[in-house]
């Protein structure tokens, strides 16, 4: 995610809606948690499965697709993790 100009969320963040913003962050944690509990469900039922189809399903595009996805959602984490301290700078003006 890009990095706002701090002037720009000076000027913007007190226009934020406390309610809306504390929804979306709460909808963003469920997702994120969600996203763990799946990401670990994979990783036991990838224990399960023999040597070649544990190869062979690393090497399909939808493998790849989900590892991508995944780092993805670790950078997602660290913004919601901005997100929350800024949430916690506004309640407390």
């Amino acid at each position: 995610m890009e990095e706002l100009d701090p002037s720009l969320e000076e000027k913007h963040a007190p226009d934020l809606d406390s309610e809306q913003a504390r929804l979306a962050y709460s909808i963003i944690q469920s997702l994120l948690e969600h996203t763990r509990v799946v990401s670990d469900l994979i990783a036991l039922m990838a224990q399960t499965l023999d040597e070649d189809t544990s190869k062979a399903l690393t090497q399909t595009p939808v493998w790849t697709a989900y590892l991508d996805s995944r780092r993805a959602m670790e950078r997602t984490r660290a913004d919601v993790e901005k997100f929350a301290e800024v949430m916690k700078q506004l309640s407390e003006e």
